[in-house]
């Protein structure tokens, strides 16, 4: 089985389609935020504030080889699929499936949380700003979008008929 790589904006649904995703299709999921903290032994939050958002990304990009040579579905960080060299790695992988959400309901999801240094350190504007320049970039690095208005089981049932049909 080849790799899934759910990427959008933080509060898409990414976790949560994920779960219901790997489930469907049977395979092993694995939140990639989760993944680099165990790996590294500290929170994001840590990461960052002790050594930065570039070590964070540097994080993703690593991360992204070794979960994309175990397979399954993985949730990746908002960021994770920014880097051109990430989106290229995770397509030899298998597909990068974007889930595309309003600003505004990502944002109702995200406001206030703790567990996210650049929720916490941003304006709403600003997140917003941070939105619209990633969306195009997500869509150009990734190999299929999928609209994340419905439910997040009818995302993962559309998600799971794509990998199928490719």
């Amino acid at each position: 089985m080849k790799t899934i790589f759910l990427c959008g904006f933080m509060g898409c649904g990414k976790s949560t389609v994920g779960r219901r995703l790997a489930a469907l299709m049977g395979c092993s999921f694995t939140d990639m935020d989760t993944y680099i903290e165990e790996t590294e032994g500290m929170s994001i939050p840590d990461i960052f504030a002790q050594k930065g958002e570039p070590y964070f990304r540097d994080c993703e990009s690593k991360a992204i080889s070794e979960l994309g040579a175990e397979g399954g579905v993985i949730a990746c960080g908002g960021g994770a699929m920014l880097r051109e060299e990430n989106s290229a790695a995770a397509k030899r992988f298998g597909e990068v499936i974007f889930i595309d959400v309003p600003f505004e309901t990502c944002y109702e999801r995200i406001a206030g949380d703790e567990n996210r240094p650049i929720v916490m350190s941003s304006t709403k504007e600003s997140l917003e700003d941070r939105y619209n320049g990633r969306i195009p970039v997500y869509r150009k690095h990734s190999t299929v979008t999928v609209p994340g208005g419905g439910s997040p089981e009818e995302i993962a049932r559309l998600c799971a008929e794509i990998a199928s049909a490719r």
